[in-house]
This record gives C-alpha cells, structure tokens and sequence, in this order.
C-alpha cells in the first residue's frame, strides 16, 4: 500500500506542474500522470478497477462542494435547463448512438440500447474540474453544461433499473442488485421508500445539521469538525447506495440544503483537500487504464469510434445549444465541454459485462474508447481556449441575471485589491457577498480562489438586482473607473435609496462629485495610505508617537471638513483657489496651537517646572478646527 501511495503521490507531483507550465491543465496532468505510470507502460501499478471505485468517490464529494455552493432558490432557476436541455441531451444522444450501433455495426438491440446509454453520459469530475480552472463555471455555457450533468446523474437511477431488463440471462437478473436492502420490495414500496429517505435528508440539513454543528464546534476541535464532515458526506453516500441511488445525487441533495447554513464555509474547507486528492487518484486511475495492446491491435477501429462518438456527441450538443439559444461562443464551450465519455460508464460497463449484455471483447473496447474520449475532453477545451475564444477579453458576455447569486448583506462591485480587502474584512465578519466584477481577467485569476465572483457590469440595473439591491443592506463600489463608480453610484441611488453606499474615490476631485450624488462614506484610494506614512515621518523627525497621531487625526478632520465646506465651490478655479489657500492657512494656524498647547501641558506636568500653570490649559480639538473654518 504504502509503495502505491509512494507512485501515485510521485506521478502527481511531477506530471501535473509540468503540464499546468505548459498549459494544459491539471486534468490533463493527472491523466499523463496515469498512462505513464499505467501497466501498459512503465507497469508501476496494476489493474485499476479496485482503485477506481474508491477513487470514484472523490466525484460524490465534488457534488456535496458544488451543492454547497448551489442554494435552493439558485437550483430552482435551473430547473428549466436541468429537466429541458439534460432531458433533451440524453434521449437524443443514446438515440442517436443507438441507432448506430443496431443499423451500422448490427449489433443486437440489447446490446445497442445499453451502449447508447452509457455513452451519452460524460464526464462530470473532468468537465467541472476544467471549467473551474478556466473560470468558465459561471458563463451560460458552464451553467448550462452544470444542469447537463447534474440530469445525468439522476439518469443513471432508472438506467441502472433498466439494465437487468436488458440480459440475455435470467439468472444473473439480480447481480445490480447487490448490496441493494429494497430491491425485493415492490416497485411502488420501494419508490416510496426512496422518497422518504431524501425528505429525511432534507429534513436533518435544515433542522438537525445546525445544532449538531454548533455542538461540534463548542468543542473548539478542528479535527473534529472535519471528521463530522466526513462522516456526513460518506454516511449519505452509504445510505443512498443501500437503497439502489446514486450517491453522488445523494450528497449533492444534502449539499444544496447545506448551502445556507452558517457552517457552509466550514463544510468546504473541510472536504476541499480530501476532493482533491480524490479526483486527483480517479483521473490518474483513468489514464492508467488505457489498454495500450488493444489500442495498438486495433488502431483504426478505436481511433474510428472514439472520433464518431465526439462528433456524435457534439452534434447533439450544439443543435440543443441552438435551440435554447445559446449566445455566440458559449454554444462551442458547452459542445465541446461535454462531448466525451463519463465515469459512469465504467460502473455500468461492469454491469453490463456480468449480466451478459456485452461479451468482454465489446466490454475492453468500450471502456477503452471512454477512457480515450475523456483524455481528449480537456485537450478540446484547450484548443478552445487558446484558438477559439482569443477574443474573449473584449466579447466575453456578462452573467445572466438568473445565474447571479442574490445576498441580503453586501454587494461588492469590482474586485480588485481595493474591492478583495473589504470583502476579506466582511466575510471574515461573517457577511454574506454576492460580488460582480467587470474584467474577464480579474474573475478568470479570482475564482480560483473565490468560487462565487459573478461576471457583470453593476451599472446594469437588472445585474445589480439579482445581486439583491432590493433587499442588501450595503453596496461597496470598488472599481478603479471614475466614471463607472458615478454611474453606478447615480443608479443606485435612483432606484434603490434604502440601499446603503460605500465607494472608493479615485481622487479629490472624484470625491466631491460623489458627494454631490449624495454619496457621504467614501474613501480616496491614496489618501489614508499617504497619511499612515506621514504620520509615521513625523516620528521619525523625532516627535512622539502620540504627538504624530494627533497631528495625523486633526488633519483628517480638518480635511473632512473643508471637502463639505469647498464642494459647492468645486467647479469654480478662482474661487476654489482662494477657498483652498484659507483652509492651507487655518490648518497651518490650527496644528501650530496645538503644538504650543501640548508642549505647555508637557512642561507643567514636570515637577521642577517654573511654567505658571494657574490658567486652566485647554487645548485645541476638533471644534477649533471648525471655528476657524468658518471665520475663514
């Protein structure tokens, strides 16, 4: 164990940041990794049938992460997409493949059937995975290609039912039911059952989860927290499996009515790692399973079927992504991301093989073909990046309203560095965001490590209310576009005057038309980081540190008021010239009193002081600061 532990984690290492330096991807990497250390090649490893069931779970826990980060009412959006377009997608695509194999390679219509139906299923672990590194997950292509996938799966339910219908022996019918406690009930019973076993799973998310976490979490023991997930994820999983489910559906179910729980980030720290390493190992097991003999044999043939079953695929894929009207390039994304085989068909092709549906030469050359497809999946999705969306910086397309994550809390409006350290500050707090950004760079870089930063311009009023202007307490303008910070601004406060403001002023002059908008928490983006430094240059030219942050504090509020008194003189050089020489002067006269004062205070304090201290000292605050301001 431990010297495959050793390969496997070795292949890793060395094949994956080879290929993410060529650009290839980690998918890839891992896939590369596996036939190099596969037993058609170097032989450091064996057969992976074993490893791939394990491996396979890592797929239930990437579901339980994108449930979590799915809400119900976001999953509702989709429900049109998931029924429609993954309904349409796998009824047209096993049809189609169907008919190929009965017509053109005459095979019998058990065998073409079955082959249809595992063959129209792609891969979810490669396509998420690649669309998450891409930053495409959020595009209408990968919503679309989501709610694909996520119908596949349930379709693997009633296709595992069907298959026992499909042998050529009765007396293997009930090998899918192994390991199965209800498969001896009626259909109706255990139809029922079923239901019942996903109510209570719903049930316990929404009112039993909490306090068992808040429980767990008194305990102030991390490790514990992350064994409760574990055990969470891989109890459903075991439940769902008992009762002839998909585990995988299963915890994604419990995911999405995770996803608004207060542990939900927890949750996803937690199980991120292990989803990992996990995917990691599945897609290693798959390119260590590439039958290279066979391949060689039969060159032509798997060369044939694979090229057919992409072209098959994709043209199913895009005539449906013409039908619900895909825009431009979105329509290539979503055909190619899931124009290949799935991990699914591996399961199912064990199946088939036990109950005699396919002999083991057609069962070799299907898996064979599948591994094949799903090494090529991530291979099209580079060429389209790099030769099909070259324009994207300039056409990319915003996010659709429905696809955009509404908050109650905050809203962030572009997230660079200025926009990333508010919402760190607020999430930490405890905040929740919903974040747009208008720079196809910037979200492709950030959702890497923020999966939910929504591509939109909040100038747009139908973005900004699916962001939840309606409801949101605060909207935090981060942009580094003067013009576009107004005119968000402006919007903002038309349509949505409960909606709290907080903006980044580029400049001084940015900050007075602000203020005129009605925009009163602003804050220049130079401004408190040149007066740190000033303060602390005023200690290094030896006043105390308390006389320096006085003096940094009385220049901020003598700052902030003369922007109220000179903003109706904005506009105006002359008379804003004469305004500002005033205000240079009082401030000059106010910080020179307050020195004196200080130094006189200083000197009484000393025992062996001749100062004569009978006058009350009173020294100079910030109401001098006002008087002043307005004799001037």
């Amino acid at each position: 164990m431990l010297e495959l532990a050793v390969v496997y984690l070795a292949a890793a290492v060395i094949a994956v940041p080879v290929a993410k330096r060529l650009g290839l991807g980690s998918v890839l990497g891992y896939l590369l990794a596996g036939i190099l250390i596969g037993p058609f090649l170097l032989g450091l490893v064996g057969d992976q049938t074993d490893v791939m069931h394990f491996a396979e779970f890592g797929v239930v826990m990437m579901l339980f992460l994108v449930g979590l980060e799915l809400q119900p009412s976001r999953l509702w959006k989709l429900r049109h997409s998931i029924i429609g377009l993954g309904g349409l997608q796998v009824t047209l695509t096993s049809l189609a493949i169907f008919a190929t194999c009965y017509w053109v390679f005459s095979l019998q219509w058990q065998t073409a059937l079955a082959i249809g139906l595992m063959l129209a299923l792609s891969s979810t672990a490669i396509v998420i995975q690649s669309l998450n590194e891409k930053g495409w997950t959020n595009q209408e292509a990968g919503q679309n290609a989501f709610s694909v996938l996520l119908f596949q799966d349930i379709a693997v339910i009633p296709i595992l039912a069907l298959f026992p219908l499909l042998a050529f022996s009765d007396s293997i019918g009930t090998v899918s039911d192994h390991g199965n406690l209800i498969a001896h009930y009626p259909v109706y019973l255990q139809v029922m059952i079923s239901v019942a076993v996903i109510a209570s799973i719903v049930f316990a998310g929404k009112y039993v989860s909490t306090p068992l976490f808040r429980y767990i979490a008194e305990t102030r023991l991390r490790e514990l927290f992350t064994v409760m997930a574990l055990f969470l994820v891989i109890a459903i999983a075991y439940i769902m499996q008992k009762i002839g489910l998909s585990p995988a559906l299963g915890t994604f179910l419990a995911g999405v009515v995770l996803a608004e729980s207060e542990f939900r980030h927890e949750l996803e720290v937690d199980i991120e790692p292990f989803k990992g390493l996990l995917l990691g190992l599945f897609f290693i097991t798959v390119g260590a399973s590439i039958d290279f003999p066979l391949l060689f044999e039969q060159f032509s043939t798997v060369a044939m079927l694979v090229l057919s079953l992409i072209i098959l695929k994709a043209t199913v894929l895009f005539f449906l992504s013409v039908i619900f009207k895909m825009q431009g390039k979105q329509k290539l994304l979503f055909t190619l991301a899931l124009a290949q085989g799935g991990e699914f068909a591996f399961v199912l092709l064990s199946l088939t093989t036990s109950l005699q549906i396919l002999d083991p030469e057609q069962t070799k050359l299907a898996t064979l073909v599948v591994a094949i497809s799903m090494l090529m999946a991530p291979l099209l999705l580079m060429i389209y990046d790099k030769k099909l969306n070259n324009s994207k910086a300039s056409k990319a397309e915003y996010d659709k309203p429905e696809h955009i994550e509404a908050t109650k809390s905050v809203i962030i409006a572009g997230y660079g560095r200025f926009g990333q350290i508010i919402g760190r500050l607020l999430t930490a707090q405890g905040y929740h965001l919903s974040i747009l950004d208008h720079s196809p760079s910037q979200i492709e870089m950030v959702r890497r490590f923020v999966n939910k930063v929504h591509y939109g311009d909040a100038a747009r009023k139908d973005l900004l209310e699916a962001s939840g202007a309606l409801e949101a307490k605060l909207l935090v303008i981060a942009i580094d576009d003067a013009d576009k910070i107004l005119e968000i601004a402006a919007m903002a406060k038309k349509h949505y005057p409960n909606l709290a403001i907080v903006a980044r002023a580029i400049d001084r002059g940015h900050a007075y038309e602000l203020m005129k908008l009605g925009v009163t928490s602003f804050r220049r983006e130079t401004f408190d980081s040149a007066l740190s430094l000033g303060v602390e240059a005023l200690t290094l030219l030896g006043h105390s540190q308390e006389m320096s942050a006085r003096a940094g504090r009385i220049f901020v509020e003598h700052d902030n008021e003369s922007m109220k008194m000179l903003v109706d003189v904005w506009g105006d050089d002359y008379s804003y010239g004469v305004a500002v020489k005033q205000r240079l002067e009082v401030l000059k006269q106010v910080l020179t009193n307050d020195l004196k004062e200080q130094n006189k205070i200083n000197t009484c304090q000393q025992p062996d002081s001749n100062e004569d201290c009978d006058d009350k000292i009173t020294s100079k605050t910030v109401s001098d600061t006002g008087k002043n301001s307005k004799r001037s």
